[in-house]
């Protein structure tokens, strides 16, 4: 590949993704060359259907970084802030074939045994007492008082019994992981050592969560397969449900359709969480897959070794895939946002559960809900992979102090 390329963060970063993704595609096409960080290049792939031949032939792409040329060749130093993102673990993101299925069990078992009413109400009661702390102010943040929060609480401390004290922590830890940054080798030490924390007190007194769960799972061989599955768990459920609270609440106070500007009919809290799948997906960029042999991907020659990123973000507005009227795909569902394939994500549906609660939750509960701040002036967290807004601040009118359990 080429020199001189567009560094992924600043296409990920940018005020319009969209034009930065099309001018990718006129120089290049729907697969292109980009710099993941100085000195370390790999391919964009832009296409929907190109996606889709990546992540369903992986005797062709990889998950396994042990196949990335970069990482044999000792190309990436090892305190990378790309490391955690894309450095080996011993977890099912990680790894193919046999080995992916045996390391994805525990998550799709876990996943299957959650109780999803009782997952409903007790977000719906976290949703409420947290808008209680700033419901007689008649502002805030969006992102750090509310959609930041409640991932920690739901999937981290509800799921997995993590300790509530440290989610503050734990939050700052999983955003400098995803950053992949200067500290998001840091990060990822803070989140292992409150995962040591937790299996440890876990194994103490057992309690009937998710950690118990993958701690007594017969596909689990280690300490080490345990604990790398419950980061893979926690750090992906926690950013990605995140970036989709805030920018699906972003869309709904912002776009006239959702705000009711517009006479006729006025899309819901789902038509707005789909669009938010396919036009601003909570991972806009997903590492990785590696070539296993030189082969071609529309029109570019991809070398033995060379890493693969899944632009979905692009992908879910690629024409080949849409209708010229969006008002006749309300409810499509055929996004890429959750990936697809043998790697989609396992937890779509609690996702879903606890995107919605928190999004239903505070447009109801707060009249007059609308952006304190010109909409160009938010800013997202610095990231290659995820666009989550740094803050949301809204004004709203006051309301009284309550909590779920006043209702």
């Amino acid at each position: 590949m080429a020199s001189g390329l567009t560094p992924l963060p600043a296409i990920t970063g940018a005020l319009d993704p969209q034009a930065a993704y099309r001018r990718l595609q006129q120089a290049h096409g729907v697969v292109a060359p980009v710099e993941l960080e100085p000195g370390v290049n790999a391919w964009l792939v832009m296409g929907w259907e190109e996606i889709c031949e990546v992540v369903r032939h992986e005797r062709t792409y990889s998950r396994d970084p042990n196949n990335w040329r970069d990482w044999q060749e000792k190309n990436v130093a090892p305190d990378s802030g790309l490391g955690p993102m894309m450095f080996p673990r011993r977890n099912a993101y990680f790894v193919d074939g046999r080995e992916h299925h045996r390391l994805r069990a525990p998550l799709d078992d876990g996943v299957r045994d959650i109780d999803q009413r009782q997952v409903r109400v007790s977000v719906a009661a976290v949703c409420e007492d947290l808008i209680t702390l700033f419901a007689a102010r008649g502002e805030a943040d969006l992102v750090g008082e509310y959609a930041a929060v409640i991932p920690i609480l739901a999937v981290a401390t509800s799921m997995f019994g993590l300790n509530a004290a440290r989610g503050r922590e734990l939050q700052s830890a999983i955003v400098a992981l995803f950053g992949s940054g200067e500290d998001a080798q840091a990060g990822n030490r803070a989140i292992e050592a409150i995962i040591a924390e937790t299996m440890l007190s876990h194994r103490q007194a057992p309690t009937k969560d998710l950690t118990t769960a993958f701690q007594n799972h017969p596909n689990l061989q280690d300490d080490g397969e345990i604990a790398q599955s419950m980061v893979l768990m926690i750090t992906a459920g926690a950013e990605t449900t995140a970036t989709w609270i805030a920018q699906a609440l972003r869309l709904m106070l912002t776009h006239p359709r959702f705000r009711g500007q517009r006479g006729g009919f006025r899309p819901g809290v789902d038509d707005a969480l789909d669009e938010v799948l396919w036009q601003d997906p909570p991972m806009a960029n997903m590492p990785a897959r590696y070539a296993l042999h030189d082969v071609e991907l529309a029109g570019q020659q991809i070398r033995r070794g060379d890493a693969i990123i899944l632009g979905l973000m692009a992908a879910g507005s690629d024409p080949r895939v849409h209708v010229a009227d969006p008002w006749t795909e309300l409810g499509n569902r055929s996004h890429l946002a959750w990936s697809t394939g043998a790697h989609a994500c396992p937890a779509q549906v609690p996702a879903r559960i606890i995107t919605r609660a928190a999004v239903d939750t505070v447009m109801s509960r707060l009249s007059g809900l609308k952006l304190a701040v010109p909409e160009e002036q938010i800013t997202l967290r610095p990231s290659p992979w995820t666009r989550c807004p740094v803050s949301l601040p809204v004004k709203f009118t006051p309301t009284e102090r309550r909590s779920a359990r006043d209702r």
